[in-house]
């Protein structure tokens, strides 16, 4: 290989960096009310002002919510609390929740989810539902995170998907509320770049966010890509696990990344705007790991087949 071939493959290397650093920069990530409570301090882990998603579990107690997102207020994030609508009982169960969310804590971000639960709690069994309430815009939320699902949902119709994804643009045209859609974790970039195409094509107008898992064991990630009903990209996964001496390797998603950002920075239709990292294998690892990204800290792989973090993460 010549001087001006070393040269330029260099520079495309640099870019290529560049921009998966900037796919990182001002990731979100998750946590649970389960995390808080084995977690001493948060800022042990995060950088200030960073958007924490609350997630709620079904059967969970929306106290817990409550209080996991005023911690979180206090320590300096942004908390970003979940609100499943199968799980919420009534229209007035869920104006106490944002009055007692909006008395306790002061947000101004939540997250509307249809819930993973097989028969509804109450009258909501969609997240559209929880917005035509305007209960949202009545307590003060002004940014509101809606669900995408670049592998389809085992519990509804492709149809019902991007009817609904229709609606949510329409209703952000309407209302002026700041809409955005956040998607599960997926292992491979191919089947998340064609969905992002194809609903930009249908119309979709709302940035997204897509899901990233973070560092984990392939036994740990398989196990939640089962209860979440991942799609094909588990496929991916599942081919490294046929090694069984390969279960207790940690994965990282450098791969995807790689993948994404570069289609981020070639295609000018694309409508991914930023990561949001789901913590599978524990806030402390795949913070750090986020981090020696998004500052660069990192050498790509031959080939584009991944890359290498510099900093230690222990």
């Amino acid at each position: 290989m010549g001087m001006l071939d070393t040269a330029v493959r260099g520079a495309g290397d640099m870019n290529l960096a560049q921009e998966i650093s900037g796919f990182l920069e001002g990731f979100t990530v998750e946590t649970t009310p389960g995390t808080s409570a084995k977690t001493p301090d948060y800022r042990e882990h995060l950088r200030p002002g960073i958007t924490v998603a609350v997630t709620f579990l079904p059967g969970s107690d929306f106290k817990d919510t409550v209080a996991t997102a005023k911690r979180l207020k206090a320590e300096g994030f942004n908390p970003a609390p979940h609100f499943a609508a199968r799980s919420i009982p009534s229209k007035d169960a869920l104006a106490e929740y944002l009055a007692e969310l909006q008395g306790e804590v002061g947000v101004d971000e939540v997250v509307a989810l249809g819930g993973a639960v097989d028969h509804p709690l109450g009258p909501f069994d969609s997240s559209m539902q929880l917005l035509e309430t305007e209960l949202f815009d009545a307590h003060g939320i002004r940014r509101i995170g809606v669900a995408g699902h670049p592998e389809g949902s085992p519990d509804i119709r492709d149809e019902d998907i991007a009817d609904a994804l229709a609606w949510k643009n329409a209703f952000a045209e309407r209302t002026g509320a700041e809409v955005y859609v956040v998607t599960q974790f997926c292992f491979e970039a191919a089947p998340i770049i064609a969905w992002d195409k194809a609903i930009q094509s249908e119309g979709n107008r709302l940035p997204v966010h897509i899901g990233v898992p973070g560092l984990a064991t392939i036994k740990t990630l398989l196990l939640h890509a089962r209860n979440c009903g991942i799609g094909p990209s588990m496929n991916f996964l599942a081919k490294q696990a046929r090694n069984v001496a390969k279960l207790m390797t940690v994965s990282a998603p450098d791969k995807l990344l790689i993948d994404l950002a570069r289609y981020r920075a070639t295609d000018p239709k694309c409508g991914i705007r930023k990561a949001h990292m789901y913590p599978l294998g524990g806030l402390r690892r795949t913070a750090a790991w986020s981090y020696a990204v998004a500052d660069g800290d990192f050498t790509l792989k031959a080939g584009e087949k991944g890359f290498d973090v510099t900093r230690k993460i222990d």
